[in-house]
This record gives structure tokens, sequence and C-alpha cells, in this order.
């Protein structure tokens, strides 16, 4: 069955929402409150029941919360902008309630039960939509109808990646080679109106600029999608974004990751907010790790060493120190682990907990580092790698290095160019797209490996 109903499922979800929360709302408020007593609080709850449907439809109108395609149908990504406009919903409604002096007129209980059956209630819809979309699909409906204008590697990839998500609901119904033969191009008109093809894919690197404007308006008389695809492999494996200068697209390539305003300010304010938090809230600790180390061991408290930052500038990162003065006489080489002789007793505990690290926050405060990114290298590790791996290390030097990193956690400590390879891919993850919410998850995850001891 072709897909008639193009465009009707953000429409579905939206209403779906708005009848949920007026549903939760009442649900929430007939069972806070007798029978008895629905006459007398039945007005200010209406009022406030019509201010929560304006609140939220400003809130989703603003936050684009149901813009969404076939691609970018996902249950995380749905969830994610719900979520987001509930939070937004919730403190609207609470800056309402607070300047108007109406908060104390209200039950706090039907407030938060109200929001607690909404999101339940929404999640478990979007996720049964999304099941329900995937098994219809799979099983031959809702189905979009394409075809693809070239014969090369990259019509293949495109039919493959079709082939393999059925849930899109994608059906393919041919390739066409125009090689300059406009009977190829009639042929093609002739297939789009046979068979009704709701996109027409072009491979930009087999086509003319002629054949290309000649596909797009045959595209406006048979009311068809055409979808222009360039061919980058090969040369640019960056995530890139297209911007529009008056009518002419630019890619741009993403050669500076978090070089948008946006992700600057946001990260950097992350990084700043949470590295006072730490030294504010934990400086009992660092008392007592000074204390451990003044005592324990002979000289210096702290121990600074010259790193490799953000294009490679060299500065300098603070540790505590959990080697004995002397190392530095038994040659620069990686640590040998518990084994190693250089290391002092407590600075096998700092080392393990990762409390040696904590110091690295001063660097994050100097605008030297951010709490999560690739971890600064010795000289010796940054001329191994750029040995190794040159082309993938010099995007690493794109960001500031981080005091924990996703590939810090994977693999741990890198004494090998084969361990260094290893978290140098992990790492390179972390450069696709920035989110606060992957920063925090990191953040847990390292304090994971601090309680159980698993660092070096």
């Amino acid at each position: 069955m072709k897909n008639n109903y193009s465009g009707n499922l953000p429409k579905a979800h939206l209403w779906a929402d708005v009848v949920l929360l007026n549903l939760c709302f009442l649900t929430a408020y007939l069972y806070r409150f007798d029978p008895d007593d629905w006459g007398t609080l039945e007005n200010r709850y209406v009022n406030l029941l019509l201010v929560a449907n304006l609140v939220w439809v400003f809130t989703i109108h603003t936050f684009n919360t149901y813009r969404f395609t076939r691609l970018s149908y996902h249950f995380n990504t749905q969830l994610g902008k719900f979520l987001k406009a509930v939070v937004v919903h919730i403190f609207v409604i609470m800056a309402f309630l607070y300047l108007t002096k109406q908060g104390e007129e209200y039950s706090r209980y039907q407030f938060l039960l109200t929001y607690g059956l909404f999101i339940v209630s929404s999640t478990l819809t979007r996720a049964a939509a999304i099941l329900f979309l995937k098994f219809y699909r799979q099983a031959g409906y809702n189905y979009n109808r394409y075809a693809i204008v070239g014969k090369g590697d990259l019509a293949t990839l495109i039919r493959e990646f079709y082939n393999e998500r059925k849930e899109l609901g994608y059906r393919y119904f041919g390739m066409v080679d125009l090689n300059n033969d406009d009977h190829n191009l009639n042929s093609l008109e002739s297939l789009v109106r046979e068979k009704e093809l709701d996109y027409v894919y072009c491979c930009l690197s087999e086509m003319s600029d002629d054949q290309v404007r000649s596909v797009i308006q045959m595209g406006e008389r048979r009311k068809t999608q055409i979808r222009l695809v360039p061919d980058f492999r090969g040369f640019m494996t960056n995530m890139a974004t297209i911007e529009y200068h008056d009518m002419y697209p630019i890619i741009q390539v993403n050669t500076k990751p978090f070089s948008s305003f946006n992700e600057q300010t946001l990260k950097r304010t992350f990084d700043l907010v949470f590295s006072a938090i730490v030294m504010v809230l934990g400086a009992p600790i660092f008392f007592l790790v000074w204390a451990a180390i003044k005592i324990t061991s002979p000289g210096p408290v702290f121990f600074k060493q010259q790193r490799s930052g953000r294009w490679g500038e060299m500065f300098y990162i603070y540790k505590f120190r959990s080697m004995r003065v002397d190392a530095d006489k038994m040659g620069l080489q990686h640590s040998k682990g518990d084994d190693d002789p250089r290391i002092t007793p407590i600075g096998r505990i700092l080392r393990k907990s990762r409390l040696d690290e904590l110091p690295q926050f001063i660097n994050v405060l100097k605008g030297e580092m951010s709490v999560v990114g690739p971890r600064p290298l010795y000289k010796y590790d940054v001329d191994m790698l750029m040995e190794a791996a040159p082309h993938d290390f010099q995007r690493l030097l794109t960001v500031k290095p981080g005091i924990t990193s996703i590939g810090q956690i994977n693999v741990g400590y890198a004494d090998t160019v084969a361990k260094n390879v290893e978290r140098l891919k992990y790492d390179l993850q972390y450069l696709k797209s920035y989110s606060v919410f992957d920063d925090v998850r990191l953040i847990f995850r390292t304090v994971q490996v601090m309680v159980l001891g698993r660092g070096q």
C-alpha cells in the first residue's frame, strides 16, 4: 500500500499529547479531591488547565517538538524533545503561579501527579506508535516509493541503506542511467508516472548540471520529490551542515568541533559551573589528600607536567603527586602499574581512585581543559600517535583535552601504540556532536571507576 498519509504522524503526536495533558490533569484532580469538593474548586482548576494548555502550545511551537521526518523518528529523539518541553512547561507554570501569588491555592500533590501521569502516558504512547509503525512498514504498508538516477557504487549504497532499514518504509522501483540520452530521461518520467514514485534520488557524481535541472523539472511536473545526493566518500568523514547564503547552498565541513557559538557557550558554561561546584564541595577531600601526601611522602604536594592541549599548544597540567620526588632519575617512561617502584603507597590509592586528577579542575577554570574531552598527552605520546594515526590524531587536537573521556573510561591507561590508537578511536566518537547529557553520562561512568578503584 502506497503511503497517502505523509505528514500526519507529527499532527497525531501533537493532538495525542494535548488530549493526554488534559486527561492527566483531570484524573489527578479527581483522584486528589473528594466529590463534595469538586464544585468549590472547579473554577480555579479550570482556569489553571486553560493556562496549562496555552503554555503547552507556546512551548511546543518554540522548541519544534513535533518537527521530524521518517529518518529522525526514533524513540530516544522523540522522548528527549518531549521531556525538554515538559521541563520548560513545568517551570513556566511554576513561574506563573509564583508571580500571580496563587501557588498556595493549588494542590502540590495534584500538580506532581498530573506531570507524572503525563510523562508516563506520553512515553508509552510514543513507544507503542514507534513499534506499531516498525511492524506495519515491515509488513509492506505505509511505504514511500523511490527510484535512483545512477548505477554506480553510490546508487548501490542508497539502495542497501533502505533495504537494511525496512522499518523506514521505503520501497525500491529501479535505477536509471541517463548517459546523456534524452530517451533515458523519458524512461525515468514514464517510471515516475506509472509507479507513482514519491522520491527520485539523483547521484550527482554521475549527472551533468543540465541533467539535474531536467530531472528537477520532471519532478515538478509529476509532483515527485527530488533528492540530490553528492558523493563525499573517501575525503570527507567529518560531520557537515548546509547553510544557505541567499539562494546558494554552502556545505560547511566540521573541521572545528564545538565551534558554533551555542556549543562553545554551553560547554564552557558547563565546565565552569561543574568545576566550581567540585572545588567548593570537594574542599574537604582536597585537604585530606593534601595532608596524606604531606605526611607520607617528602616533597611537594602538587605535580605539574607539560602536556599537549588544543591545536597542539603545550600547557602545564596539575595533579596531586603520586610518585617519589626522584622518579625522573629512572628516565621518561610510562607507568608500570602497581609494580612501578616510583609510585608512593598513597600514590597507588590516589591513582586507583583517580583522586590525583582533582587539581586539573584548576586547568578547567583557566580554560586550558574541559571536564570531558580527550586526555592531554605527553610529547612522547603525541609523536607516537602522529606517526601511527596522523589524520585522526590531528582531528583530536581540534578540541580542548579533558579530565575524563570516553577513551579513558573504555581503554584506561595507554602505555603502548595499540592502546593509544584504540583510545583515540573511542575519543573520536565524542567529536561527532556535543550534548551536556553525554558529558553528564561520562562523568557518572568516571565516578563509577573512582568508586570501584579501577583507575591507573
